[in-house]
């Protein structure tokens, strides 16, 4: 039998799953709601969460796989106690990271190509509407977006064909400590632009008074949210470098550096977008706008602002790119371990596999746009990010954590048995309980509240329809979470 893949260093483990939970919504998302919630006290509300909710579903991804030296897709079988229906969540874990791929990589695509017009100078001098109208174009026009997001998978999955250590760990390493370097230096040329400090007082001088106007419950559940998806957690993205890592740590201090890796970005990119968005008075708003229309016109401002929209830019790729990378990683390593292809077949079926699946999403923004699935003015992309992120993750994360507790399941003195191996702190024992009652309880209320925030401005019929396709699902995952066959003897 060969044996299993190992990273070369605990540094190259350390950035590659940062790699992975570092996506686009740290750059875009995090700054925002960070300042419209209250700034630092929304910070310390979000750190805490990340620490309750977070860590302890990473550290079970991790374990899962360090424990099973599988993908998602065979650890459960290897697992999982004899007369039992674990492995049947491989499916939606690996559904789920076809999906993120299908749109993903359509958005990394963006990002390279913003890179390159930054870099050739084709977005410099050019006023707001010019730019806006850029952004537009692109999405109208189907061969170039599909261009971009062929490249993007191309990048990706010819890292993953060299293999984990020569090829996914040596380029990550490098992608990841630019991507480092760059966002200090991006952060520090914002500070100190003229006015900048007004954007540092909104994002981190604590205001209570904004957090008792939103709600102190909204703010809560803000931090908790995000605490919870910022790490990409509950697809087997991470479980997949758990069955990588060799036995010489805790997983407690491992995923701890993960957490921080990931921390330290979100809150250094409201260090680069904030100040130089009220140095130019405009407003901060969430999502691809401020990417692609607000900040080209703030560098185009700047003095060398091409230079500083291209490591923008080259940044943005880089986080987006380590993504890919990763979730691409795990499911080469389906095909390997389930159905025993090489890594070479694995990466030549997938590439023309993505493509493919990739393309409804760009086609959604032109060709197809005129399915709207969720409603008026919703895209294909929408469906697949709805899928994912308000499904798959936390249904995923609250079976990771059954799975890790349930005496049915992988049991939690199995589950501490594997992350207390190694060097460094140890799991407590009072997490049991925590674990076993208190989390998976958050996970749903997170899940419901998600599914409420997402459909009560459509109205109450679709709002119950939805929330009792949630219970469904909720019902379905503890019915298969508490089945045990009893044996004939």
């Amino acid at each position: 039998m060969k044996e299993r893949e190992n990273f070369g260093s605990r540094l190259g483990f350390i950035l590659v799953s940062a790699g992975c939970a570092v996506g686009l919504g740290n750059v875009w998302k995090f700054p925002y709601i960070c300042g419209e919630n209250g700034g630092a006290a929304f910070i310390l509300i979000y750190l805490a969460f990340l620490i309750l909710l977070g860590l302890p579903v990473l550290i079970c991804e991790f374990a899962v796989g360090r424990a099973s030296r599988k993908s998602i897709s065979m650890a459960y079988d290897e697992l999982e106690p004899k007369n039992t229906k674990w492995h049947h969540f491989k499916w939606s874990d690996m559904l789920g990271n076809y999906l993120l791929m299908m749109f993903y990589t359509m958005v990394g695509g963006w990002m390279l190509n913003y890179a390159y017009q930054s870099a050739a100078g084709e977005l410099y001098g050019l006023e707001r509407e010019a730019i806006a109208g850029r952004f537009d174009e692109m999405l109208a026009s189907s061969s170039e977006m599909t261009f971009w997001m062929i490249l993007a998978v191309l990048i990706s999955l010819g890292v993953c064909a060299l293999g984990l250590q020569n090829g996914v760990e040596k380029i990550t390493k490098v992608m990841m400590s630019i991507l480092i370097i760059l966002m200090v230096v991006l952060a520090v040329h914002s500070l100190v632009l003229d006015g900048a400090m007004e954007g540092v007082k909104f994002y981190l001088i604590p205001n209570f008074k904004a957090m008792k106007e939103i709600g102190i419950g909204s703010v809560v559940f803000a931090a908790l949210t995000h605490a919870f998806f910022t790490l990409s957690i509950g697809m087997g993205s991470m479980e997949i470098f758990g069955s990588y890592l060799k036995k010489e740590r805790t997983l407690i201090g491992e995923a701890g550096s993960i957490v921080a890796v990931d921390t330290f970005v979100a809150l250094t990119a409201g260090f680069i977008i904030l100040p130089a968005c009220f140095a130019y008075g405009v407003q901060p708003d969430a999502g691809p706008s401020l990417l692609f229309i607000t900040l080209p016109n703030v560098f185009n401002h700047m003095q060398g602002g091409r230079i500083w929209g291209t490591a923008f830019f080259v940044f943005m790729a880089f986080a987006a790119l380590s993504t890919i990378i990763a979730v691409c990683e795990n499911i080469i390593a389906f095909y390997m371990d389930m159905m025993g292809w090489t890594r070479k077949k694995a990466v030549v079926i997938n590439v023309i596999l993505i493509i493919l699946l990739s393309m409804p999403a760009v086609l959604g923004y032109n060709v197809l746009s005129t399915i709207q699935p969720l409603g008026v003015g919703t895209t294909i992309m929408d469906l697949e990010d709805f899928l994912v992120s308000y499904n798959i993750l936390p249904l995923g994360g609250l079976i990771f954590v059954l799975f890790c507790v349930r005496k049915n399941g992988w049991g939690f003195v199995n589950f501490k048995a594997e992350a207390d191996i190694g060097k460094g702190a140890k799991l407590p024992g009072w997490l049991r309980y925590y674990m076993t009652y208190v989390l998976p309880m958050i996970i749903v209320v997170v899940y419901l509240k998600g599914y409420y925030d997402f459909f009560a401005p459509k109205g109450n019929a679709v709002l119950i329809g939805w929330m009792t396709f949630a219970l469904i699902l909720l019902a379905l995952i503890f019915g298969i979470s508490f089945y045990e066959k009893k044996s004939d003897r």
